[in-house]
């Protein structure tokens, strides 16, 4: 049984996807960037307020990520239907 997705036939390369890794690599650096120098002033905090807002600046860079691999793939932000 022969998946949809094995079909090679008509595969055509896009600007997308060499586009979005450049992207993703630059908006990472500004992300790093960003956080470093936070850094500094936060580890200045009661460890207990330093917890929680290096979770959330260890989780926030992947909340945009899927609807960015998916416009990397389909051209659209939203998941297909």
């Amino acid at each position: 049984m022969k998946r949809q997705d094995d079909r090679r036939g008509d595969w055509q390369p896009t600007w997308r996807k060499p586009v979005g890794i450049l992207a993703l690599m630059l908006a990472m650096a500004i992300y790093i960037v960003v956080v470093v120098t936070l850094i500094e002033p936060i580890s200045r905090w009661p460890v207990l307020l330093q917890v929680p807002v290096y979770l959330v600046v260890g989780v926030a860079w992947l909340l945009p990520l899927k609807r960015f691999l998916i416009w990397m793939e389909t051209g659209r932000f939203s998941p297909p239907e």
